[in-house]
């Protein structure tokens, strides 16, 4: 039987089991607890080879630096098969999947080119490589069918780097140097990234026309007189200069708009000016509105436009307050973000259980505490915790069940390896999805690819059912074997879990719940799918799984 039969079978069978107890109340969804899936959409599944190579592209690029033909229908095709709610996952990020160059470059790591997102040529169009706009909107749509809010990959600080087909923008539009030395705030605003990535002039008010390379492309699509229609109504509608940023407002609206994403993921945040933010979070939180106003059916409640920030090297403990060098602090929490992406994590999680739990809970429950989005490998993070997958379960097991939002990186579940021979630089990180190391349930060391999936997959559906796994103040109960509780009290919200980890495997489970579960209650393991009944302040159940989840 191949394995994604397998998997669904089991998935099945575990919830029969689970449901033998009287299904917990639903709970609403929170930011905070989300379990957020991110993958890079070239390198997850590829539905459509047609598309593979567009522009006039070339299989030439350098290790894992070229395309290799994922897409937007082959994420839509994995929503579909059910694949991200069998892991929990109530929220995907998607890479951006604006029109990049369509040369390559080579800054002494051969041919590189943009599958990442990240170099946009044309931020109101959709790359060919990745598909139609018709397949965005069934994506989107697809999700919150699936109850799955969608984050898009937002970029303000730069254009794709300039090539013979790719030129620069007007110098009013994009700085070309100097390059950042990141000693304090203007040395990491005001400079490019690296060589030959043109900054985006965001400190600027002054008025600018469309650049020339963009309206003669638009021209040749036939679309600019509808583009520059809506330029300026936007313009007279806002008031705003036509300056560079307040174009790209629009555009970045636009995507919300017309294709109704949840929320923004923040690309390079740090250098670009904190207010720009701000500013951004007014003008796409009035495009959300207008999508939910108009699309009444497909919209996922009232939640309003969600924003995360990617600011590099930011730690959970920094709060409201992050040093740019200098002694200049930001508090981007002001300035347009919902959420921090917390980098910190990798690094923390070579700490113990409750050492690393209980941290974080004083840290975003203190007075400077805020919402953070944690992870333990992603794209651009040469030091994930674990690149070699040997301490896979562990990795899983403190993400998881961390304090605060999580990120799964595509392949995290399936053990995908983040060192690949040959590849340099974060592209080791970006290989393509191990799909068939979870069809053929591949050896690892010590493991099998499938049971690490039903890891991941089991503490995902906990997450999923309790908010109060990632929204609740975290409490040990005792030490043998290493208890916690977790308990959310928000308005009406009233929600509790009992996490025991390293139990014992050659005898029942019998587990502390004294002062969350009363005698007499009925509980359910979302682990093992058992259930049992309180009692002496005990609950015990028969698993032999080293690890138990205890919820309504």
């Amino acid at each position: 039987m191949k394995y994604s039969a397998l998997v669904l079978s089991m998935t099945m069978a575990f919830a029969g089991a689970a449901n033998a107890a009287t299904p917990a109340p639903a709970k609403p969804f929170l930011w905070e607890n989300a379990t957020v899936y991110f993958m890079l959409t070239d390198r997850f599944n590829n539905a459509n080879p047609s598309n593979d190579l567009a522009y006039g592209r070339k299989a030439d690029g350098a290790p894992l630096r070229g395309y290799m033909g994922g897409d937007l229908a082959g994420i839509t095709a994995k929503i579909k098969e059910g694949y991200f709610e069998s892991l929990g996952v109530d929220a995907l990020w998607i890479s951006p999947p604006v029109e990049q160059n369509h040369a390559s470059t080579d800054e002494g790591t051969g041919n590189s080119y943009g599958f990442h997102g990240y170099w946009a040529k044309d931020f109101t169009s959709i790359d060919a490589n990745l598909g139609t706009e018709a397949d965005l909107h069934e994506l989107v749509d697809t999700a919150h069918a699936h109850g799955m809010r969608v984050l898009l990959d937002v970029v303000m600080n730069h254009t794709g780097p300039v090539t013979a087909a790719d030129p620069a923008w007007p110098k009013e539009w994009v700085r070309l140097d100097p390059l950042c030395t990141y000693k304090d705030a203007k040395t990491t605003v005001e400079c490019t990234l690296v060589k030959n990535l043109p900054d985006i002039r965001t400190d600027s008010n002054k008025n600018v026309k469309l650049p020339p390379s963009l309206v003669a492309k638009w021209k040749k699509e036939g679309r600019y007189e509808r583009e520059v229609g809506e330029l300026d109504a936007f313009f007279k509608r806002t008031g705003y200069p036509r300056a560079p940023r307040y174009y790209l407002m629009k555009w970045h609206a636009d995507w919300v708009r017309k294709y109704g994403f949840d929320g923004f993921r923040g690309d390079t945040v740090k250098h670009t000016e904190p207010g720009v933010w701000k500013e951004l979070k007014k003008v796409a939180s009035e495009a959300y509105e207008d999508w939910k106003k108009a699309n009444p059916s497909k919209r996922l409640g009232d939640d309003k436009f969600f924003m995360v920030a990617e600011v590099y090297n930011y730690a959970i403990t920094h709060g409201h307050k992050f040093d740019m060098g200098g002694g200049q602090l930001v508090d981007f929490y002001a300035n347009g973000f919902d959420s921090m992406i917390n980098f910190s994590l990798p690094t923390d999680a070579k700490q113990g259980y409750e050492k690393l739990f209980s941290s974080y809970s004083n840290a975003l429950y203190g007075p400077q505490g805020g919402q953070v989005l944690n992870y333990m490998s992603s794209h651009d993070d040469g030091n994930p915790f674990d690149p070699l997958r040997t301490r896979a379960f562990e990795s899983a097991t403190k993400l998881m069940l961390a304090p605060g939002a999580v990120q799964i990186y595509y392949g995290d579940e399936t053990a995908r390896l983040l060192k690949i021979e040959g590849a340099v630089g974060d592209a080791t990180l970006r290989s393509f999805m191990n799909w068939d190391d979870l069809a053929n349930n591949a050896q690892r060391s010590g493991y099998r690819v499938g049971d690490l999936h039903e890891h991941w997959r089991r503490l995902g559906l906990f997450r999923k059912a309790h908010p109060a796994v990632g929204a609740g103040v975290h409490t040990q109960l005792q030490t043998s074997p290493y208890t916690f509780k977790r308990v959310l009290e928000r308005g009406e919200l009233r929600d509790r879990v009992v996490v025991a980890l390293d139990v014992p495997k050659d005898k029942p489970a019998e587990v502390s719940v004294a002062g969350v579960f009363a005698d007499g209650q009925t509980v359910r393991d979302y682990y093992s799918g058992k259930t049992a009944v309180v009692a002496n302040n005990k609950v015990v159940f028969e698993t032999g799984n080293g690890i138990v989840l205890i919820g309504y």
